[in-house]
């Protein structure tokens, strides 16, 4: 065999892996044959990222055996048999774990297969005339009914791939599972892509109606009472992640719908936990306990009627899984109108999934823990974080395992900053108005459940003499470094005291990055030297009122950053300022104001964003800690 076939089969699998419409979560699985090895997806991999190098080899020779092989009557006795045999089945020198659905894949004669789980496709396969359905608009395909995984269902798809080839005289290359998905078989790659479009279209020139996910209003104060305490009840202590979502076809799904596709079961269970229209944080409470109590498992998904739903996780990748399978279950439940409406699976067929070790591998492989981190999990928002210190401080956060909101007024350059960032969000904030703070505290809280650290960094330095410092321009800094504090202090304390309320020993951070102009005066810069006295003062004062809620408040004091664009920039930085202002005695040059300020360091250079991000560090770490204001300036300024 050449390259060129798994090459093909590489990029066949990232192609679907990476469409939502057709494969979720990793899911969904490819496969390529030879006359004497077939290249399967392992279990745990993803089709999106799949590389040519990672399928499973497999000797079809040993897998042509298992067909004859004589296995246990025990069910359990079995699959283990069976799942024994599959694994002596590869190829020597192969150590991944080859997808349960292997035989399947070598059943069909075709050299390439795909089996995916469209909504679409599931919309038939669980509805209640999916058969008939699916002989009406894809009569050449192979209908296979409920059956439990594994063996069993190979069996039962053999006999249904021989009695179709018999009666049609042709060997078929679509197969449809019942509450499963979908097979697709062809020669090439090509070929492939031809029958999954035309099988696609006709489904979709049956439907009647499709899914309206648009957008809705909702009460978010609500919801923002809610989250950071569903967050408390999942986490138990520790730092989970809590998404809220809802749209006009969720609002009308009837929640006590039970489980479409094993997919659906791996990743949020069997059953989630519905709420009524007037569901409290405190009433969602008892019932979460009652249903930990009666099913042995947390809700991974709750549904609170006429409001929407929150999707729980151990991390943001949990939590997002369980949100996209439930907008799955959802979008099923909608095309299913137009089959006859929607049907889910057998009671012991769920009863079965739910506890199937060989289908629960993927959300075990995908959810294995990984070294945990200094932050590892917990929520952040830097505001001022398009650049300079806030965006060298996000940085250094994400790096530690934190999500990371990028707040900024410069909403561009917060995206940007975004970009770069893994499981990042950015959002405009101006720290200087009431509601677009609000806003800010709101938007994180629904993103990902609540808050655990406030970095508030946003700052203006506008420097000048009595006599030439404006009325509106020391308003202007006072505004952003003082009033913008207290704003984001009030706002971003309440989901936090919410998160006390249900974890009691639950500790939240809140860290003014101040200056070392807020421990000295600062001659003809005292709009922001005094802006910043006055940010040690609130740090002090918020630090005694929010203590009994766990919540820890400190400034860091950094020395100057010369090398931001605070300072450096050409047109408005503080050394083209300070030029201008002849705040430097006999200084000719920017580059003289510079070396005037590296030599007041006794450590000879400007502060660094890591020198900063080590102080929150430490903040965050240090449970017995606060009203601090924590110098970073190289020796500069030291506290008496």
């Amino acid at each position: 065999m050449c390259d060129c076939a798994l090459e093909k089969l590489a990029a066949m699998s990232n192609k679907y892996g990476s469409d939502a419409d057709y494969v979720l979560a990793g899911g969904g699985n490819t496969s390529y044959k030879t006359d004497t090895t077939l290249y399967i997806k392992g279990s745990g991999t993803a089709l999106a990222t799949i590389k040519p190098e990672q399928f499973v080899r497999m000797d079809r020779a040993s897998l042509a055996k298992m067909w004859t092989n004589k296995y246990p009557e025990d069910e359990d006795a079995r699959e283990s048999a069976v799942l024994s045999d599959m694994m002596n089945s590869r190829e020597k020198g192969e150590s991944g774990r080859p997808s349960v659905e292997t035989l399947l894949h070598d059943l069909f004669r075709q050299k390439y297969v795909l089996h995916v789980h469209p909504s679409l496709v599931n919309g038939l396969t669980c509805s209640v005339d999916r058969e008939n359905a699916m002989k009406k608009y894809i009569p050449e395909a192979v209908w296979v009914d409920s059956s439990k995984p594994g063996y069993i269902l190979a069996n039962k798809c053999r006999d249904a791939i021989s009695a179709s080839e018999k009666a049609s005289g042709v060997y078929p290359n679509v197969l449809f599972l019942r509450n499963h998905g979908i097979f697709f078989a062809a020669d090439t790659t090509e070929e492939l892509d031809s029958v999954v479009s035309s099988v696609m279209n006709r489904l979709d020139a049956a439907v009647v109606r499709r899914p309206d996910f648009s957008e809705i209003s909702y009460d978010i104060d609500r919801v923002a009472a809610i989250s950071p305490a569903v967050r408390m009840m999942y986490g138990e202590g520790k730092c989970a992640t809590v998404r809220f979502f809802t749209n006009r076809d969720l609002l009308d799904y009837d929640p006590d719908t039970k489980s479409f596709t094993p997919d659906h079961i791996v990743y949020y269970k069997a059953k989630i936990l519905v709420m009524g229209e007037n569901a409290c944080a405190d009433c969602i409470k008892t019932a979460f306990d009652k249903f930990v109590a009666e099913n042995g498992y947390k809700p991974r998904i709750i549904y609170v009627r006429g409001l929407g739903a929150f999707a729980c996780g151990d991390t943001l990748k949990a939590a997002k899984t369980a949100q996209i399978l439930f907008l799955d279950t959802v979008k099923i439940w909608v095309y299913a109108q137009s089959f006859g409406g929607a049907s889910a699976m057998p009671d012991e067929l769920i009863d079965f999934i739910t506890n199937w070790e060989v289908e629960s591998y993927r959300s075990k492989v995908s959810a294995s823990a990984t070294a945990s981190k200094r932050l590892e999990n917990k929520i952040a928002i830097v505001t001022g974080a398009a650049q300079g210190f806030g965006r060298g401080i996000a940085e250094a956060l994400a790096d530690e395992g934190a999500y990371v909101v990028i707040a900024d007024m410069n909403y561009d350059g917060a995206k940007a900053t975004s970009d770069t960032i893994p499981n990042s969000y950015a959002l405009f904030s101006n720290v200087s108005d009431e509601a677009s703070v609000k806003s800010m505290i709101d938007k994180t809280v629904v993103e990902y459940g609540g808050l655990d650290l406030f970095v508030n960094n946003a700052g203006i330095a506008k420097a000048g003499s009595l006599e030439d410092m404006q009325k509106s321009t020391f308003e202007l800094v006072t505004a952003v470094n003082y009033t913008g504090y207290f704003l984001c202090t009030k706002y971003a304390s309440r989901p936090m005291k919410i998160q006390r309320a249900f974890c009691p020993g639950y500790m939240a951070d809140i860290v003014e990055i101040n200056s070392k102009s807020g421990l000295a005066g600062s001659n003809k810069n005292f709009a922001y030297a005094g802006s910043k006295f006055g940010g040690i003062g609130l740090t002090q004062s918020f630090a005694l009122e929010l203590c009994e809620y766990g919540i820890k408040v400190n400034a860091v004091c950094p020395g100057n950053f010369l090398n931001g664009p605070l300072w450096s920039d050409p047109e408005k930085g503080l050394f083209v300022q300070y030029l201008r202002a002849g705040k430097v005695p006999g200084a000719k040059t920017v580059e003289d104001v510079r070396r005037y300020y590296e030599s007041k360091v006794p450590m000879n250079r400007g502060c660094e964003t890591i020198d900063v991000a080590r102080a929150v560090f430490y903040i965050v770490e240090q449970k017995y800690e606060t009203g601090q204001a924590i110098p970073v300036t190289g020796g500069q300024e030291m506290l008496n």
